[in-house]
This record gives structure tokens, sequence and C-alpha cells, in this order.
């Protein structure tokens, strides 16, 4: 058995902290059933970030699915920043009480995995290719999350299969140490590969498990010529020294010899600055610690309303709020639900990020596909700095 709960657990509340539970016996027994507006915020995001990405939504949906509530929230994939709300619901808190747990399961972890891919791409640039490598520092259970949260957040491929199936793509990946190890150096392994493996698949060299890494990317590229994709280096931080160098000595060495467009892929702890560094030199990055290891999103549930009076603990502010962004300048506003703006300093027309996506239990909102969140995600990532807002 595998420690993982089930969809059937999850659905029953059996993840769920026991205080809520009591919580909900309390309440019945007293016979007080008031309706509540909770809103979901994060106040602080980690390591200093500026701005999130909202991720999870689709799994909160089917969770909430058929309880008598209604539920606002961001669309799946849009930028959020500290204090905004991204997340509502609305209805008699004994109905959803012990739901809170997982859906802030669902929504933290997810986002800072989006989040953090996000912060990948743009450091990266448009151009260059960031391969998912996560799933073998993963609960088995959790590869697909993070494949999936990985690819909207702004990665072009996953490892994993079953994450691969969940974003509708290939799985995408090179060879391991072992077939080098087993037939004896790269160059058997590489011509191994070609024989074998579907021509559609790219073949991608792995240079640095017995010899010098410039003399091993030179002999593949001679064994495989034109049909060489690329080369990737798994390099141990042991042997690195100065891996940039490293790298601009083979790539010197591959271009002397008419090898141009074979591609350069590293992989093996890489994070944000190792990115920033080598990103001019390099083509694609496999990332997989640092992307599982994304710190999850601080959010929080607290009632902001109760049987439609403003009213919340210290520290939070009361009341149900909009979400509001500018279509022309973007500005952004946090707002009282129930009162109007027309306009925007600059003239634009104030838009209401949050939007209906249950109604009395029925989901009411299209659920795009992954790649139709990752299209959206991108288009927001040019309107946004890594530092400053």
């Amino acid at each position: 058995m595998f420690h993982i709960a089930s969809w059937d657990d999850i659905k029953k509340g059996k993840t769920t902290d026991i205080y809520f539970v009591r919580t909900v016996e309390i309440l019945n027994k007293k016979g007080i059933r008031k309706r509540v507006v909770a809103e979901f915020v994060n106040k602080k995001l980690p390591q200093n970030w500026e701005w999130g990405i909202f991720a999870g939504l689709e799994e909160c949906l089917k969770l909430l699915e058929g309880l008598p509530v209604n539920v606002e929230a961001l669309p799946e994939g849009t930028v959020f920043y500290p204090l905004e709300p991204v997340l509502v619901i609305e209805g008699i808190y004994n109905d959803f009480a012990i739901y809170e747990t997982p859906v802030l399961g669902l929504i933290c972890q997810a986002s800072g995995v989006a989040t953090k891919a996000s912060r990948f791409r743009k450091i990266a640039g448009k151009d260059k290719t960031l391969l998912d490598f996560g799933a073998r520092r993963m609960h088995p259970a959790l590869a697909p999350m993070l494949a999936r949260n990985a690819y909207i957040g702004g990665f072009d491929a996953v490892s994993a299969i079953k994450g691969a199936e969940l974003i509708g793509a290939e799985p995408q990946g090179t060879m391991p140490h072992a077939l080098i190890l087993l037939l004896g150096n790269s160059q058997e392994a590489i011509k191994a590969f070609d024989e074998i493996i579907d021509k559609k698949v790219k073949r991608v060299a792995l240079i640095d498990t017995l010899e010098d890494e410039k003399w091993e990317a030179i002999k593949v590229c001679e064994t495989l010529k034109e049909k060489l994709f690329g080369i990737r280096f798994d390099t141990p931080g042991s042997r690195r020294g100065n891996f940039k160098e490293i790298l601009r000595e083979v790539r010197w060495e591959l271009d002397y010899r008419g090898f141009k467009d074979v591609k350069i892929v590293v992989s093996g702890g890489i994070d944000e600055k190792e990115v920033a560094e080598l990103r001019d030199i390099v083509d694609a990055f496999g990332i997989g610690t640092s992307l599982c290891n994304s710190p999850v999103i601080d959010f929080a549930m607290d009632i902001v309303e109760i049987e439609g009076k403003p009213f919340a603990k210290r520290g939070k502010w009361s009341g149900r709020k909009k979400l509001l962004k500018c279509k022309k300048c973007g500005k952004r506003l946090i707002y009282p639900y129930h009162k109007e703006i027309k306009k925007c300093e600059c003239g634009g027309e104030f838009e209401n990020l949050l939007k209906p996506v249950i109604k009395e239990g029925k989901i009411i909102c299209d659920l795009p596909s992954p790649k139709e969140i990752r299209e959206y995600v991108l288009n927001q990532l040019e309107e946004i700095k890594m530092e400053g807002r």
C-alpha cells in the first residue's frame, strides 16, 4: 500500500484537520447554520517574491462540486499579489468547513510550483527550453501534479510519463548514465539509442559519464554527425570547477568542427542562479530538485462576512471584496464588493478578476486545457518584472 489518500478519502474529508470536524459537530448540535463568505488570501509570498501564479483551481472545483456553495476565483494561471483574494466561497459554513484543509493543500502547493516555474521562465527568457526532471524528487503520486504545474508555469516539457499524459504531450528526456555504463561508453550508447529508439525522438547524448566533457562531446558528435540534436551535461559538482568555462570550451570545440547546430543541455542542481549565469550559452535546462522543492504559497482561508455583515478576526480585512484590474493601464484594486467604481484615473474601465466558477454546487465555468493555461501565463509574464511591482 502506498501512503496516499484516495479520491474518496479526500472527498469524505478524511484529510482535513480534526478541529474542523469537531467545529461542525458543535455547530450542528447547537442548531447554528450561518451563511458566510470565506476568502483565500496570501499575506506574504516566500523568499521575497513579488508575485505569484494561482494554480490548483481545477482540482478545487472537482472537490467542491456538489456542495451547496457558490464559488468565485481567479482563472487558473492568473498572476496575483499579496493580500489579493484568489478564491471565495459563499455558503453555510457547516457545509464546507471540512474542505478548508484540502482546498488549501491543493492551491498552496500547485501555486508554489507554477510560480517557481514562471520565475525560471522569466530568467531563462523565451527562447530557452525548460524541462521538468522533478519526478524522482517527489512522491510518485504527486509527480503528475508537479508536471502539470511546471508546464502551465512556463516549462516546455516533462519527463515523467503520467505527467506528460496529463498535459497532453509526449514525455521528453535523454538517456541515463546507466545506459552508458552498461554499453561501455557514450559513443556506443548514442549509436544504440539511434538504432533502436523511434526516429521522432530527438537524439541527445549524455557526455560526462566517464571522460572529459570536451572529448566525449567531440566523439559523440563525430559518431552521430547531423542526426545528433544535442548533448547533455550532468557533471557532478565535485568535477565542475568553473562550469561556465567548461561549457564555453565545449561550445567552441563543437562550433570549430562544424557542429554549430548541436544544442547544449544542462541538468543537475540547477536553480535560478545557475539559469541566470548560464543562459547565454546553454540551450536547455533540465530542472528537478529546485522545482519540486518549490516553496508552497502560504494561503489562508478566513471568514470575512457572516449573515451579510462584515466580520473577521484581527489582522484580516473584513467584508467581501472584488479584485479589480484596469483594462487600460493594469492598475489593481482590492475593493468593497458592494461598492461600484466606474473608471480608473487613466480613463480605463475596471474588470473584476474574480469570476463565478461554481453556483449552488454546479461548475459553471469552462476548464481550459493545460496548454491554454500555459499560454495565458506566458502572456501575463510579458507584463511583469522579476523584481519591483
